[in-house]
């Protein structure tokens, strides 16, 4: 089993093997890793500890400096208390934010005894199949499979190629509730904000995405979990297990707070969902009425777009190297932090329990969606609002004086 700060490995034979494309993703896989070592030990009463929010914290890890419980770490040197086993293949993406947020969150899996195998796996025309050439023995190999998207082209080829009887699902933000109604309901894999017929590739792809869909289905020989921190009503047969952020809250915090308001950023407008000027005018509405200074950018928003929040509502603009769940939970950060609806409003108040840290949620108006915003948005948006649990709700963000 690797050490703390283990270098890249290939795994052995009967791993498990994780493929991420996000920072978010390789976050709720170490999530995973640390709450299935604690299971697999049978330490119930090391789970609750972790999870308990009134417990002592320390800013770096444990008495030995190892940054997790001592039980979590009774079964070895792996800083999660992650399997042995346990190798989280990087898909990395083009976009440079994300790429960079990957790289931090790779240096810290590392850290904590994880081996981390960074793929290439867009740069360039051959790149795929490189890729997959050299995933394609490990993959038949595996015996546990951990995905963060079952929506991406790249995961759902590698499904194809699994052996894995056992198969795990960790949150990828809000499409894992989207993922788990479509399973339900018998549907294809197909992204909420996605809209209008399916083109040439769709069909190409058609029996590849069919095939995950089934390697995703539970049955006789097939075990599948979701590890997921969002309210989700699964299917026959899926195994739900709570992702409680207890890893990040015993690793990291409490954190110092400046006592101020923080506004956290949205994609919706780079997805094509909400319209540019309506969003502006929300967030000018959101800091005069809340008094917010910061606001912690989104890693797919627009340079434009950011510009503009930083020139026209004055507003400090950070660009987090880490989720948001770790900054805010590292600190300093504001004593109320306002979102629109998004993964956060489901994952800070549970990375955040104990701190006296307010989340509050602004719904998102009809009238700010695009004329090419999906007719599933707005039903889609409204359930994550709704479903949020320990947040405060704001009405839609009142009339900034730029609006009739």
């Amino acid at each position: 089993m690797p050490g703390r700060g283990a270098s890249t490995q290939d795994a052995a034979p009967g791993s498990t093997l994780a493929f991420v494309e996000s920072p978010v993703q390789l976050l709720n896989v170490l999530e995973w890793a640390y709450a299935d070592a604690l299971r697999a030990l049978g330490s119930t009463d090391a789970l609750r500890a972790a999870e308990d929010t009134d417990a002592p914290r320390v800013a770096a890890g444990d008495a030995d400096g190892s940054g997790a419980p001592a039980g979590a770490r009774a079964g070895g040197d792996t800083g999660v208390g992650a399997p042995g086993d346990l190798t989280v293949i990087v898909l990395s993406p083009h976009d440079p934010m994300t790429r960079g947020q990957l790289r931090r969150m790779a240096e810290l899996a590392r850290e904590e005894g994880v081996r981390v195998r960074w793929e290439e796996a867009r740069g360039g025309a051959s790149a795929p199949f490189r890729t997959i050439s050299g995933l394609a023995s490990l993959l038949r190999a595996a015996r546990r499979i951990v995905i963060g998207d079952p929506f991406s082209r790249y995961v759902q080829l590698l499904l194809n190629m699994a052996k894995a009887r056992d198969l795990v699902v960790v949150d990828d933000g809000t499409a894992t509730m989207e993922f788990i109604s479509q399973l339900a309901r018998g549907e294809r894999l197909e992204r909420w904000h996605r809209r209008g017929s399916r083109g040439a590739r769709d069909l190409v792809f058609a029996p590849v995405s069919a095939g995950a869909r089934r390697r995703l289905t539970p049955g006789e020989h097939r075990r599948v979990e979701v590890f997921s921190s969002m309210p989700v009503d699964p299917p026959p047969g899926v195994t739900v297990t709570s992702n409680t952020f207890a890893w990040t809250r015993a690793r990291f915090g409490p954190p110092k707070l400046t006592g101020g308001t923080d506004l956290v950023g949205t994609s919706l407008v780079e997805t094509g969902v909400v319209d540019l000027e309506r969003y502006v005018e929300a967030v000018t509405a959101l800091t005069r009425e809340h008094g917010a200074t910061r606001y912690f950018a989104h890693r797919k928003e627009a340079t434009d777009k950011l510009h503009r929040i930083s020139v026209e509502v004055g507003l400090e603009i950070v660009r987090p190297d880490l989720p948001l769940e770790l900054i805010a939970r590292r600190g300093p950060i504001g004593r109320m932090i306002l979102s629109f609806p998004s993964t956060v409003v489901h994952t800070l108040p549970l990375a955040l329990a104990g701190t006296g840290i307010k989340v509050a949620v602004c719904d998102v108006d009809p009238a700010w969606l695009t004329s090419n915003a999906s007719p599933r948005a707005q039903g889609f948006l409204s359930g994550v609002t709704g479903t949020a649990r320990d947040v405060h709700r704001l009405p839609y963000a009142p009339a900034s004086p730029s609006q009739p």
